[in-house]
């Protein structure tokens, strides 16, 4: 895969419909360089901004969640909610962590997608299992190991978050 930044067009899944995305792809070396991506788009998030995030386990998913999350002023320790399915932490505006590890598809005994469309922050491990149920644009990240503390980051927008990713490019 080639870094920087590329502009594409991205079938929705939601409504099946051609919207604009911009993908570019970022090395981070370290955990700082981690929590530093997270304060970089913390300038970005606020009512009813959705980000999908995927990687393998022990990727990275869960303790870019808890950067962000501090990035935005929460005080709550954040930890993964692969039992629970959401937590939610209340903050203005609420985030909402959600892991569809386990869902594949399955949202109706959740309710999930009255949170992903509220006006809170809502942030998704492992999205691609629920990707039919996210709205036509959101932010999406690919974590992939590249070493014990190296991860090289996709980073996708689709249609009004594209321009938040290309801002993310090194």
């Amino acid at each position: 895969m080639n870094d920087g930044i590329n502009a594409l067009h991205a079938k929705d899944y939601h409504c099946m419909k051609e919207v604009e995305a911009v993908r570019i792809v970022r090395i981070v070396n370290n955990l700082q360089e981690t929590e530093g991506l997270a304060q970089e788009l913390a300038l970005h998030v606020g009512k009813g901004f959705v980000l999908g995030l995927e990687g393998d386990l022990g990727a990275g998913k869960t303790t870019f969640t808890k950067y962000l999350g501090r990035a935005l002023g929460i005080q709550d320790t954040i930890n993964s909610p692969t039992f629970t399915i959401m937590k939610v932490y209340e903050h203005n505006p609420p985030l909402y962590h959600i892991d569809a590890y386990r869902l594949e598809g399955e949202t109706d005994d959740f309710d999930l997608e009255e949170y992903i469309i509220d006006d809170g922050v809502a942030i998704i491990e492992w999205y691609k299992n629920i990707e039919s149920f996210l709205p036509d644009s959101f932010l999406s990240i690919e974590f992939e190991w590249l070493g014990e503390t190296k991860r090289r980051c996709i980073i996708e927008g689709r249609g009004e978050y594209a321009e938040i990713a290309a801002s993310l490019g090194d």
